[in-house]
């Protein structure tokens, strides 16, 4: 087909792109290790937060750069909708029915930031629905030796899409979209451990209409209280949520969570709003577009469950490997009048995968304030000796990210799964294991009962 040769042409002027690269470039190669001793070789090459992890001494193993296909399915419907697909001049989705939005992306054009972003909120990761099962979150104080300071393991981490669907009935488009008007539905639980935390859940809908705000609801078992909450509050640590029953954040938005009923703090610094990199509201920021660069990032990572880093007292993940990606990179300011804790964050953005490989997260002082970095791989199954969710094509899953607070210090590790996850596997998309039920208020307070 056309599109599939236009495909091939700027694949391959992506790659001489790509190994013509600035000198830069040339300071790492594929056999290097990269420990804090070394991070000068790095510097370019990474966002500025991801480098300071470095500097601390999260290791990088780099590799030859290999390349992301999309899954067959998801080439298919791009080709069959992507070019009825249009921004309104809001910068609004027109059109959407499946696949990737704009498969080809023009640096010239004054909406490429906003196309991009849009992108990464249909990217091949998944399209119909997800089960991500126990997934844990361990944090570490700044001179963490090992130990960390709190963590929490949770029984699902999910998603359902009633738009864009390609795999699962029903295609393209559940009929929910059209009465309850909800793009996509997420649930974070139950959580297990520990016990001071088991049965809490939380529970987010994200409405197609731009001017509907996510419904999100929260179950506290010790109270047996569920409770509607307010999207704005979803940039800040999940502790901060009220229902969860924690105190509040460190006052810019990510650092406390405390115990349910009051007791000791869990050093949490992850918010809702940067599950995968990023999950807030695309309508709710303007996009600035900053350029393309050849960067590292972790695409083909070997390790799941993921290992705590041990030269920085486990506030990362490492070693793992890193390769040299095309990145779009693309600055998100948040509109006025949205309520948000983090008001700036740059985004770094694979070309092919159309991940986020890093997060840089500015306060209101537009000073440098938190960072993420992703650890994504690229293979047929979660773990070689998968049972069940195996795939008739390679697919991108996301093994791990880190959030650490630049200010404290203070660091979230999530390990998708945990280590102690009784199910291997782990990792279900586009196998229809969850529905639209799943993620209802009343289930959150049933699991949690």
């Amino acid at each position: 087909m056309r599109f599939s040769r236009i495909l091939i042409v700027v694949g391959a002027l992506l790659s001489v792109a790509i190994f013509s690269h600035s000198p830069a470039r040339a300071e790492v190669k594929p056999g290097d290790f990269i420990t804090k001793d070394n991070a000068g070789k790095v510097a370019d090459l990474l966002s500025p937060g991801n480098y300071m992890l470095v500097q601390q001494g999260m290791s990088l193993k780099i590799v030859p750069t290999d390349k992301l296909e999309w899954p067959p399915p998801f080439k298919t419907a791009t080709e069959k909708y992507s070019a009825q697909v249009a921004l309104a001049s809001d910068g609004t989705l027109k059109n959407y029915v499946a696949g990737q939005p704009f498969p080809l992306v023009d640096p010239n054009d004054p909406q490429i930031a906003t196309k991009v972003m849009w992108n990464y909120s249909f990217r091949p990761l998944y399209t119909d629905d997800i089960d991500m099962r126990f997934p844990e979150v361990a944090s570490f104080a700044k001179n963490s030796a090992g130990t960390p300071l709190s963590y929490f393991t949770v029984g699902h981490f999910a998603f359902y899409n009633n738009i864009g669907r390609i795999e699962v009935p029903p295609i393209p488009t559940d009929p929910d979209a059209a009465s309850s008007g909800v793009r996509y539905r997420f649930g974070f639980y139950p959580f297990l451990e520990p016990s001071s935390l088991r049965g809490y859940g939380m529970v987010r809908f994200r409405h197609s209409n731009p001017k509907i705000e996510d419904n999100v609801w929260v179950y506290n078992p010790q109270t047996r209280k569920l409770r509607r909450q307010s999207a704005s509050v979803l940039s800040d640590a999940i502790g901060a949520l009220p229902g969860f029953g924690g105190m509040s954040g460190t006052g810019q938005g990510g650092g406390g969570m405390g115990a349910p009923g009051g007791g000791s703090a869990y050093a949490n610094t992850l918010d809702p709003d940067s599950y995968f990199g990023f999950s807030a509201k695309i309508e709710d920021f303007t996009y600035k577009f900053l350029g393309e660069k050849q960067m590292l990032a972790s695409v083909h990572a070997e390790h799941s469950p993921e290992v705590q880093c041990p030269t920085d007292g486990g506030k990362t993940i490492c070693p793992e490997k890193w390769e040299m990606r095309h990145l779009y990179v693309v600055q998100a300011d948040i509109k006025p009048g949205v309520d948000a804790t983090i008001p700036k964050r740059i985004f770094y953005v694979d070309s092919e995968g159309w991940f986020i490989t890093a997060s840089d997260q500015y306060d209101r002082q537009g000073k440098l304030w938190k960072t993420i970095a992703t650890f994504n791989t690229y293979r047929d199954r979660p773990v070689p000796d998968a049972k069940i969710a195996i795939y008739p094509y390679k697919r991108i899953f996301q093994l791990g990210l880190v959030d650490e607070d630049l200010d404290t210090g203070f660091s979230s590790v999530v390990y998708m799964p945990g280590a102690t996850a009784p199910d291997r596997e782990c990792w279900y998309i586009d196998m229809g294991t969850v529905d639209n039920a799943f993620f209802t208020p009343q289930a959150i307070e049933a699991a949690g009962h």
